[in-house]
């Protein structure tokens, strides 16, 4: 029977490339084959506590070296690693380790008064990442396992209760990080990758750093993005690629300003939500580099397509397939079964191929809804067109029913985002008694100027259709932002809702 580990993406680089810089913290520069010892240490440190094939551990860590030789080291022994989020309280952190079935807490120093009472809530150890491995002889080399073994389970977000774990496979990874690498827009060995994208996150984990494993090149990690460190930080090291959410690439361009030097950097990748395009022109415009967007979900492992040089660049647009991987659009009203639309048409996209996870931990209700005839149901609606170019319109879920009338927040929030006084936006539905929902644009000012929301009602009002202009507009410091910097409009929706006999707080426009 053939084996896989995801630790090979790490083994095997040291074993090419021992002597080139993997990862850079702060002024801590860690060679492959450093960094490779010091996971196999760590893993005969876990072995001895009683980690083995399958055993699942909890790591809860910032972007430090630290997170890296433990995630590898886990791997290394043949366990299972349960990312947890740095920015979750102690009661959520219990319940990931409750449920993942975790048998022990690794954690930074900086979060040990977070993970020590919820390992104790759980009854299990806390283990601090601080001289884990030291004194340990390193394992000769890692476990392998089955292709099909879980490597890695990620915790959905929980927008619509409580979250469920996505079972990723050792193929799934090990694939992922390959095609990132060779068949979207090429790596090379002498990158410098920034690594601004929180690793217990998919697109941070997988995209960034088992991608720049895959081909030994540099990962130079900032423990919590700031734009502008992150801009000194790139210019200090050189890095020719950068990865980030659109909130990041907006607050870069903000900084640019007032920076002294920018970057050389060669690419630019988006995801983990829809880049509006003008800020895509804004930043290609200050910093000279091309933004490719991609699109993903932590089922997919979780790149599933990507704007490439091979099939053109076309900003608005997901591009295409990741090699190996088929997405197409599927009639969103038929839940048994994939019915595939013609080009042109909106619907579900749904996704196919070696990225696509095992199912959801302890949840074959939930797994047999989003795997259907060998396809999973992403819940976002989206449509293909003839050259094969793929657009997300919205969450289906954030889908706008205003007076019968179907809204997608993206139509509305690309059109306000070209307004000089809108530096962010987020577009949700409100309760309405009048029309079911009502349109609501929750908009940051642009470099802090005031901006009046009956201005920019009526500045939407003439750009966009009678039933898609925001006839409310908050505004507000900052839109809430999730541990992966996306935005939580589950968030706005309950804090700008009113009550059904109150329906109209701050400015609105209640013309039909």
């Amino acid at each position: 029977m053939p084996t896989l580990s995801l630790a090979v993406l790490l083994a095997e680089s040291a074993l090419r490339t021992p002597t080139a810089t993997a990862v850079v913290e702060g002024d801590r520069r860690t060679s492959y084959v450093d960094l490779w010892e010091a996971a196999r240490r760590s893993a005969a440190d876990l072995r001895a506590r009683g980690v083995g094939p399958g055993t699942r551990v909890a790591l809860l860590a910032p972007n430090v070296t630290d997170f890296v030789t433990s995630y590898y080291g886990i791997l290394a022994v043949g366990g299972v690693v349960v990312p947890v989020p740095t920015l979750l309280g102690a009661s959520e952190i219990a319940y990931l380790v409750s449920h993942s079935g975790a048998e022990l807490l690794l954690h930074h120093d900086a979060l040990a008064a977070l993970a020590a009472p919820a390992a104790a809530d759980v009854g299990v150890p806390a283990v601090s990442l601080t001289g884990l491995g030291d004194g340990a002889d390193p394992l000769p080399t890692y476990v392998s396992r089955d292709p099909a073994d879980t490597a890695v389970i990620f915790y959905t977000s929980g927008t619509t209760g409580l979250p469920k774990g996505a079972l990723l496979t050792h193929l799934n990874l090990v694939m992922n990080a390959t095609v990132n690498a060779f068949d979207g827009n090429e790596v090379r060995r002498d990158d410098v990758i920034m690594g601004s994208l929180p690793l217990f996150h998919t697109f941070g984990q997988t995209v960034a750093m088992n991608t720049t494993f895959r081909v030994g090149a540099t990962l130079v990690l900032q423990p919590r993005f700031d734009a502008a460190q992150a801009i000194e930080l790139m210019v200090r090291e050189r890095a020719t690629i950068f990865m980030g959410v659109p909130t990041m690439y907006v607050q870069l361009v903000e900084a640019a300003g007032g920076a002294a030097e920018l970057p050389r950097l060669r690419d630019c990748i988006s995801g983990g939500a829809s880049l509006p395009v003008v800020v895509l022109e804004r930043f290609e415009q200050a910093f000279g580099a091309p933004i490719y967007e991609g699109y993903g979900l932590s089922e997919t492992s979780p790149t599933a397509t990507s704007n490439q040089r091979r099939f053109g660049v076309r900003p608005g647009t997901i591009g295409h397939p990741m090699w190996g991987v088929d997405v197409e659009v599927a009639d969103d009203a038929v839940e048994e079964r994939i019915d595939l639309v013609p080009n042109g048409e909106r619907g579900e996209i749904v996704i196919r191929g070696h990225n696509v996870f095992a199912g959801y931990l302890d949840d074959p209700d939930a797994s047999a809804a989003v795997l259907v005839d060998g396809w999973f149901r992403t819940g976002d609606i989206g449509i293909k067109d003839d050259e094969g170019f793929i657009r997300v319109v919205d969450r289906k879920k954030d889908l706008i029913i205003r007076g019968g009338f179907n809204v997608y927040p993206r139509d509305v929030e690309e059109v306000l985002s070209r307004h000089e006084g809108v530096g962010q936006v987020a577009v949700v539905g409100l309760p309405d008694a009048m029309q079911g929902e009502e349109v609501c644009a929750v908009v940051v000012p642009s470099g802090g100027a005031p901006v009046e929301p009956d201005e920019l009602i009526a500045w939407a009002r003439e750009r966009l259709g009678k039933h898609k202009y925001p006839r409310r507009v908050e505004v507000v410091d900052a839109l809430p932002l999730g541990p992966s910097h996306k935005v939580l409009k589950r968030e706005l929706r309950a804090r700008f809702a009113a009550p059904a006999d109150d329906p109209t707080p701050t400015a609105t426009h209640q013309e039909d």
